[in-house]
Formats: structure tokens, C-alpha cells, sequence
């Protein structure tokens, strides 16, 4: 009887589950594929969402519509939309989006080729920060040929700052001692946990970023508005604004509801013109660069480890695995038909190993014959620029943070806070350092000297890697070096960065290296080729089918502790286990 019932729950749960795929199927080909881009249309983006580097590889949130918009889906539409007779204009939804300087500048460029081909733009918001900070939204904004604002709305213009968060004084309460040390002085992610404060070196290299930074904005404002960037600087000085003091300092051009707008673009496009979204658009068009000679795109994205390249649509964050990275280098370096290899690199850094492994791979396509292309988005710091730093060009926005060449290492002593819980610890080892890496004991004498003995060897294979692959003499990137982190921009001025620009550009730089005209076009092929939104959902499937209740119930709890996924990442930070030794600072920019 037992087996009979099993039989039929089975039976049971397979028709469900067919049924399940063959509503994802019919899903999946049915969407973005009718309708086509009327003879005149108006594009709309709603640019008031974070922006994601690659989309997250989850069938469920692919298929509910729920996705971020996608940095390199934007830039590609709009380029394919340029060339485009049948598109007049575009209209952006605008407010206060968590989007990087670095993100807002690829998007100001490719909005700037769109108008160059005399097609208009216009950015539309409710609120620029609405009692808060919209910079860098309004940054982006000041791209287009017009900018509205509702009558309500305020324009959160003023300035960029950065806030370190320091641990030191709950770390002292708790009876939590940092034994670590750096290679150098400007290597400031252990600071978290060591100082209560900036100290001199962190403090000057944070001031120049903002300062790079703010110049940047000034003059992107200053040429959007056709103001003089003294004029900028003053307004700047003067904000936060209410929408009519925006209009009459001329940093708007009026304000208006949402439906008045849009009968002023309307009216603008003329009475045939229909809007369309801007990713219906792309997937009605096509993508551009689907021929000529093929180029691997291959991401590097979040923080690197060992293993895995890994997706979490619960936070929306990714991580950079070397296992995934290298074979996908492999891959590309394997396919004959590949000429070329885009690297697109957005990480903080993390394991040294990791990035060596990645590493090696960009030295092993080299030797093949294959041009390596890095193209940095917000960040390529530490271990992120570590990955970048033997590709033959390397091509970051003026904001990328990227840098911060140096290695940390060591471990938090956590005997205090056990006391203090009457929590007692027993040992018995063997072996003269095997209590090296515990948290209960200290560093003896020879066991710091090896210490030391590692973060001169991590940081001189650093150091001399920098030198060979960007050809400079050894003694200039230890200029450069010390662990500090630049703007984009003052890292093209000392060697470490090429050219600034983004997508665009690192595809001209491709095209130079294969040696290809520049109004040739290429293919640009995603390595590790994704799946399709059936082959995931059933790997999926498949992978819960297998799993025991017990592994379920360990999967909910790691989403239920990333929800407080800081909280997390200082515990481990105290326990010692965090293997993040190629690591920037976790200092929050609000530009």
C-alpha cells in the first residue's frame, strides 16, 4: 500500500512539475517576441532602479519580469536605436536610483551618441532624492536635451561624501582584539576593525577620490546645463532645491506632471509616434554586434573566491568564482573561431589565490593569440584589478574606483568576548604553530614573522605583476601602490588605466588589437554561455528534486541571514574566517 501511494504522489508531482515547465516554456517564448517597433517611436527607460552589471541567472525572477535592468542592455539598445529611422526620441524616467558615478557616465556617453544623431532626449522625475541625496541621478539627468521636474519634486544637489563605518570601540566593549597588519599604509580595509577613524593615509586617499570625483560631476553638470562650472560649484554649495528654485537657477527646464509631459513629448514625436519600452525595443530590434569576427565577453563580477561564480536573487548580488572565470577564459581561448577576449571586471577584490587563478588565464589567452580587452565599470580595486592588470588595454570610466594594490592578512582574538559570556575554550594540539590560525590564541614571535613573511611575498608578487603587465619599472608602482585607491581618471595619469570610456571604447581598443577597421563590427559571444531560461529552470528543478528536506531548511536559513548580510560579514570578520585579503575598504560613497 505504501509503495502504491508513493507511486501515485509521485506520479502526481511529475504532472505538476511538467505542468509548471510547460507554463515557463509557453512563458518564455512568448515574451518579447510579438509586436515589432512601430515606424515611429518614442523609447522609455525607467532609470530610477539600481542598474546591474549581468543579469542574475535565475530562471523564477527571469521569467516574473522581476529583473534589474542591465547596464550592457541599455548601452547596446540605445546604440541600436541611434542608427534607427524608426526611433525619434527617448524619455527617462529619472529620481534618485542607487547608481554609481562610474554607471552614470557609461549611460551619459551612450545618451550622447543617441543625440548626436538628432534624436531627442528627455529626463522626467518625481524627485531628485526627495529629502535626500540626488547627485549622481541628476548627474545622469543633465545627459539630456531637457530636464521636468513635478511641481512637488525637490532636486537633492549637494555634493558627495564618503562614511566609513568603525568597529573598534564594540570590538574593545566586547573584549575583541584585530591582531593584523598590511602592505601599506593606504591598504585601509582592516581599519574597520583596527582604528575609530580615518587615519592621515586613509583619510588623504578618500579626499582625492572625492575630489576627482566632484570635478567630474561639476563639469558633466556645467556642459549638460550650459553653465560655467564656477557657476556649478556655487549652485552646488546652495542646494538641496525645491522645484521652482531649481527652474530659476536653470539647473531644470520646468515642471510638469508625468501625463503633461508625455503630451509634450508626444506632441514633440508628432501625432503617429508610439512609446515603447526601451528592452522591448532591443528584444523586437536585436542586439547590435551579431557579426563579423567573434569576441568573447567574459564578466567578472563582485567579490572573488574560490570556486564557483555565484548569483544570490535574494540580495541581488554575484560574486566571482575562479573556477567558473578560468574556464570560461578556457573556453574562449579553446574556440578557434574567438579572436578577441572583452573582460568586463566590477569587484572589490577578495581572495589572492582566486585572482591569481584568473589571473593565469588572462596570461594563457595572451600567449594564444588572443587580445585581452578589461573594461572596469564601478569598481576594479584589489583583487578586481589584480584580474585586469596583465590584459593587454585596460579601460575604466574617470570614477571607476580602482587600485588599491596591497594585501592584508591576520585575525581577530575573540577570548575577551567568550569570558565575558563565561564561555571557556580547551585545546590539545601538535605541532609548534598549530594554533596559528585559531582565535583563542595569539601570535607567538615566529608565528608573526611568517605573517609578515606572507604579506611581503603577496605584495611583492603584486607589485611585480603590476610592473610586467602595464610595463612600468617596478619602482613606479610602488609609488602608485601602498594599497591606495584612485579615481579612474588619476589612475589613466600613473600607468594603471589606458583609456577611459566604456563598452564603446573597449571595443575600439578590440578591434585595434585584432587589427580590424573601426566601423567593422564583431560579435560579441557571453562566455560561459548562459542557459536558456528552460535548460535553467530545469537544472533548477532538477537540483531541488535532489536535495533532502535538511539542505532546504539550511537554504532558508542563509536567505533569512542575508536579509542582515552586514551583520554577518562583520561576525565573520571577528571570527577570522574571511578570506578577503584582496579587499577594499567598505566605505559608503553618496554621490
Amino acid at each position: 500500500m505504501r509503495k502504491f501511494i508513493g507511486r501515485i504522489l509521485a506520479w502526481i508531482g511529475g504532472i505538476t512539475v511538467a505542468f509548471v515547465i510547460l507554463i515557463f516554456v509557453i512563458a518564455t517564448f512568448t515574451r518579447g517576441t510579438t509586436g515589432k517597433v512601430p515606424a515611429k517611436s518614442i523609447l522609455e527607460i525607467n532609470l530610477e532602479s539600481a542598474i546591474a552589471e549581468d543579469a542574475l541567472d535565475d530562471p523564477f525572477l527571469r521569467l516574473s519580469g522581476r529583473t534589474t535592468p542591465v547596464l550592457r542592455d541599455i548601452v547596446e539598445a540605445l546604440e541600436k536605436a541611434r542608427d534607427d529611422s524608426r526611433v525619434t526620441g527617448l524619455i527617462a524616467r529619472m529620481g534618485a536610483a542607487p547608481i554609481s558615478m562610474a554607471q552614470a557616465q557609461e549611460l551619459r556617453d551612450a545618451i550622447a551618441a543617441f543625440r548626436a544623431k538628432k534624436k531627442f532626449a528627455i529626463a522626467f522625475a518625481e524627485t531628485y532624492g526627495e529629502f535626500g541625496p540626488g547627485n549622481s541621478a541628476y548627474y545622469l539627468a543633465t545627459a539630456f536635451d531637457e530636464i521636468w521636474l513635478q511641481p512637488s519634486g525637490d532636486l537633492g544637489l549637494t555634493g558627495v561624501a564618503a562614511e566609513g563605518m568603525f568597529l573598534r570601540g564594540a570590538l574593545d566593549k566586547l573584549g575583541v582584539i584585530p591582531r593584523m597588519d598590511h602592505r601599506h599604509e593606504f591598504k585601509s580595509a582592516m581599519e574597520t576593525y583596527t582604528e575609530k577613524k580615518f587615519t592621515p593615509a586613509a583619510r588623504e586617499a578618500m579626499s582625492r577620490i572625492l575630489e576627482s570625483s566632484f570635478s567630474q560631476m561639476v563639469a558633466g553638470i556645467a556642459q549638460g546645463r550650459k553653465l560655467k562650472e564656477a557657476e556649478v560649484r556655487s549652485l552646488i554649495d546652495r542646494g538641496p532645491y525645491l522645484g521652482k528654485e531649481a527652474v530659476a537657477a536653470k539647473l531644470v527646464d520646468g515642471v510638469a506632471y508625468r501625463d503633461e509631459i508625455f503630451a509634450k513629448v508626444k506632441a514633440k514625436a508628432g501625432p503617429d509616434a508610439q512609446f515603447l519600452y526601451l528592452d522591448k525595443y532591443l528584444d523586437r530590434a536585436g542586439r547590435p554586434h551579431q557579426k563579423g569576427p567573434v569576441v568573447a565577453l567574459i564578466h567578472g563580477l563582485g567579490p572573488v573566491h574560490r570556486g564557483k561564480s555565484g548569483a544570490d536573487p535574494l540580495g541581488g548580488e554575484t560574486s566571482m568564482g575562479s573556477d567558473t572565470v578560468a574556464a570560461a577564459f578556457r573556453d574562449a581561448i579553446n574556440d578557434k573561431s574567438v579572436k578577441a577576449i572583452l573582460f568586463r571586471v566590477d569587484s572589490p577584490g577578495g581572495s589572492y589565490v582566486a585572482s591569481d587563478t584568473i589571473w593565469n588565464e588572462t596570461m594563457r589567452a595572451k600567449k594564444a593569440g588572443k587580445p585581452v580587452i578589461v573594461s572596469m565599470s564601478s569598481v576594479a580595486g584589489s583583487g578586481g584589478y589584480f584580474v585586469a592588470m596583465a590584459a593587454d588595454k585596460i579601460v575604466a570610466q574617470p570614477a571607476t574606483i580602482t587600485g588599491s594594490i596591497g594585501v592584508l592578512g591576520g585575525k581577530m582574538l575573540t577570548n575577551g568576548l567568550w569570558d565575558k559570556l563565561g564561555i571557556s575554550w580547551d585545546e590539545v594540539h601538535n605541532g609548534q604553530n598549530a594554533r596559528m590560525f585559531s582565535s583563542s590564541s595569539d601570535y607567538s614571535k615566529e608565528e608573526w614573522a611568517r605573517i609578515q613573511a606572507w604579506l611581503d611575498r603577496v605584495y611583492d608578487d603584486f607589485t611585480s605583476k603590476v610592473a610586467a603587465g602595464r610595463k612600468l619599472p617596478k619602482e613606479k608602482v610602488l609609488e602608485v601602490a601602498k594599497g591606495r585607491i584612485w579615481t579612474g581618471e588619476d589612475a589613466k595619469a600613473r600607468g594603471l588605466v589606458d583609456e577611459l570610456g566604456g563598452y564603446p571604447a573597449a571595443l575600439k581598443l578590440v578591434k585595434q588589437a585584432i587589427k580590424a577597421k573601426e566601423s567593422d563590427d564583431v560579435t560579441l559571444r557571453v562566455y560561459p554561455k548562459k542557459k536558456t531560461t528552460v535548460e535553467a529552470l530545469m537544472a533548477k528543478l532538477n537540483q531541488e528534486e535532489g536535495e533532502s528536506s535538511e539542505s532546504k531548511q539550511a537554504e532558508l536559513m542563509l536567505r533569512v541571514l542575508d536579509e542582515v548580510r552586514p551583520a554577518v560579514k562583520a561576525f565573520r570578520a571577528i571570527r577570522g574566517d574571511d578570506a578577503q585579503i584582496l579587499s577594499m575598504p567598505q566605505l559608503t560613497i553618496r554621490p
